[in-house]
């Protein structure tokens, strides 16, 4: 399969590497799946991870290509962002191949190598232009750029009262019948779904996924600490931005963070961009999650990797201003949140070394979407989506696929 994108107003066409397609890189400490490899090398063939080990393989010279680091860069898996709505001046919701193109090739300039395409709260003729794009997108995606996975469906059936930035107008009460439609116009390819459980059919949904093997995601919601249990119960087994767009911690009423932070069966989405949350209470959820159950998102909206203004989402005016995404009225809208500073972010609040951080960017998203199969570790026999960070872990070289879709020294 190739893949076409725009480059100094040409078409530049990238083909996927075939198997003999080589690369060898080296120089590296390696956050291997099962073990940390200093002064490593791993070999990519045809997109995948075919070799990794110490020093530098004896047939070096063989490989198509040889890329040499100093000693003193990481090389980790690629991060999976399953909560996006847009970058670089493109959303989901525009429901055009270019949106999505616009930010698959942001992405891993940030270490990000796939995504769920996050839809938003919407009148119904939108929200399905846009999984029907997803689908005719994900069947013939390019190459270089970050592998869309999927659908996460935020809204509409969530609470109106926890709203947010979703368009209140738009929203529904559960309505299993009208997801499985959607799913249908998907191709299937709708891997979460955020909503409030405690809604009008509610619960009902939540079984619904469950059977369909979807993942029910708690969000936008003003559920009681005993609804979030039923809805553990029914099959719950997500909580969307923790803290935000949900009842917080209250001594007598614990709400849906005091279940997030009790039930182990549920993984917690984060935003770490010392906005959304606290650096105190990012902390505080770390202690009590650890690093398996959490999972850091970007929530970014199209603004991100652009200049402070006014830009949309979902019809709505975000203001954007010193790194803050507000509507008028001063709720959040997402954030500009990029995933490396995430990663950064969550390492200094907490004290959490780079190997939780892979476990809460890398692991745990691909555990939870069903991909770890292929995703999420650097493991033989894996896709090769990798990212090589410097001191500052910051990355200067994203593969996505086998594929370099990110050179540091090469970017304008």
């Amino acid at each position: 399969m190739r893949g076409i994108r725009k480059a100094g107003g040409r078409q530049e066409e990238i083909k996927r590497p075939k198997r003999g397609d080589t690369m060898l890189l080296s120089g590296l400490t390696i956050y291997a799946e099962d073990r940390l490899i200093e002064n490593g090398y791993l070999v990519i063939d045809g997109g995948k991870i075919a070799a990794i080990g110490e020093g530098e393989p004896n047939d070096a010279g063989r490989y198509g290509r040889h890329v040499r680091f100093d000693g003193k860069h990481k090389l980790i898996p690629g991060m999976i962002d399953i909560h996006i709505h847009g970058a670089a001046g493109a959303d989901t919701m525009d429901a055009t191949p270019d949106a999505l193109m616009t930010i698959a090739k942001a992405l891993p300039k940030e270490g990000t190598t796939s995504f769920l395409a996050t839809t938003i709260t919407q009148k119904p003729e939108a929200i399905e232009s846009a999984l029907e794009n997803v689908r005719t997108y994900m069947d013939d995606q390019p190459a270089g750029a970050a592998e869309v996975l999927g659908v996460h469906l935020e809204g509409p059936f969530i609470n109106a009262a926890k709203a947010g930035a979703q368009p209140i107008e738009y929203i529904k009460s559960g309505d299993p019948d009208l997801f499985e439609r959607w799913q249908k116009r998907s191709g299937d390819r709708i891997k979460v779904v955020t909503l409030a459980p405690e809604i009008d059919r509610g619960m009902e949904l939540v079984k619904r996924l469950r059977d369909l093997g979807i993942v029910a995601s708690i969000g936008h919601s003003a559920a009681s600490f005993a609804e979030v249990t039923e809805a553990v119960r029914a099959g719950a087994r997500h909580v969307t931005h923790l803290y935000n767009g949900m009842n917080g911690l209250h001594h007598r009423h614990p709400g849906v963070v005091g279940a997030a932070f009790l039930h182990e069966e549920l993984f917690a989405e984060m935003i770490v961009d010392g906005v959304h949350i606290s650096p105190e209470a990012v902390d505080i959820a770390y202690r009590l999650k650890g690093k398996d159950r959490i999972i850091l998102i970007t929530d970014a909206m199209r603004a991100k990797g652009l200049d402070d203004g006014t830009y949309d989402l979902g019809g709505q005016a975000v203001h954007v201003k010193d790194g803050v995404a507000t509507l008028s009225g001063g709720q959040l809208a997402g954030s500009v949140l990029k995933m490396d500073q995430a990663l950064r972010n969550m390492m200094r609040f907490t004290g959490a070394d780079l190997a939780d951080v892979i476990q809460m960017g890398a692991i745990n998203p691909a555990i939870q979407i069903g991909v770890y199969d292929r995703k999420g570790s650097i493991r033989e026999g894996k896709d090769a989506d990798l990212v090589v960070l410097n001191e500052r872990d910051e990355p200067v070289l994203t593969l996505c696929n086998g594929t370099v879709a990110y050179d540091r020294h090469k970017a304008s």
